[in-house]
């Protein structure tokens, strides 16, 4: 996994076919995406979490994470209160549009080949990853996510288990789930003065309840002198009585490390 350096130029352009090949998978995919938003809340609560808006980051100028702070509200306008009915497709990126400055989105963090630089819009993985970790405990069916390739920073107050995020870039690295349950699910959305609020409500009770965990964490030192962290990432799925009823796998995660192990831990 030793990573592959690539000129400016070669990376422009196949950012841009990507891009432009998935503009054309919207013009004629079949799926029927999720598009209603209300501001009438469904009656039962299947997950919630919460994530800080401020982290203290090495080398990373705090006005980034300010203005990810706007970011964040801007987008969460386009998604708080959306219902995905069954059949429905939920897709991060159509629902939100392409972040902009006439939008009023400002110059925000964007994790960037192992590094981290300046672009307008910066800073929404934070709220694809606070979605993708409550979708992992509903019925929904993740049908497209992206992991994360490089791990840039090192745990502080870690709460979930690493690689359970979702990475975001217009539009071609979109976070998609489907509901193919027989009822209607709604994000809900916020944010307070410290921290970024998300759940997924339904219109039935859950029958189900689910943990997420990890196992297989390993760090491993390559031959070409490079760390990888990898792990898998699982669920186990209980009835609301308490009884395990499956223990599924997710996802697996691989990440060239870019920090020494040997200095954090």
């Amino acid at each position: 996994m030793k990573p592959i350096q690539r000129s400016r130029l070669r990376l422009f352009a196949g950012k841009r076919y990507f891009i432009w090949k998935r503009y054309l998978k919207w013009c004629t995919s079949r799926s029927k995406v999720a598009k209603q938003r209300t501001s009438e809340i469904l009656s039962n609560e299947v997950m919630t979490h919460a994530t800080p808006l401020l982290r203290s980051l090495r080398n990373v100028d705090m006005v980034l994470q300010y203005n990810k702070i706007t970011n964040l509200r801007l987008a969460i306008t386009k998604l708080d209160g959306l219902m995905v009915r069954p059949g429905e497709t939920f897709s991060y990126w159509r629902s939100i549009g392409k972040p902009s400055k006439r939008k009023g989105y400002l110059e925000g963090m964007v994790l960037h080949y192992g590094g981290f630089h300046s672009g307008v819009g910066g800073g929404l993985c934070q709220l694809s990853n606070l979605i993708y970790w409550m979708t992992l405990h509903t019925p929904l069916t993740v049908t497209e996510r992206h992991r994360h390739s490089y791990d840039v920073f090192p745990d502080e107050q870690r709460t979930q288990p690493f690689g359970s995020g979702a990475t975001c870039s217009y539009n071609y690295l979109d976070l998609q789930m489907k509901n193919n349950t027989n009822q209607t699910y709604q994000l809900k959305l916020w944010l307070d003065d410290s921290h970024l609020h998300g759940e997924w409500r339904c219109d039935e009770q859950s029958l189900y309840k689910y943990e997420v965990y990890e196992s297989d964490h390993r760090i491993s030192l390559e031959p070409w002198g490079g760390y990888i962290r990898s792990n898998k990432i699982s669920r186990k799925i209980f009835t609301r009585t308490g009884d395990l009823v499956g223990d599924e796998a997710v996802t697996d995660n691989y990440a060239l490390m870019m920090y020494s192990p040997l200095l954090h831990g």
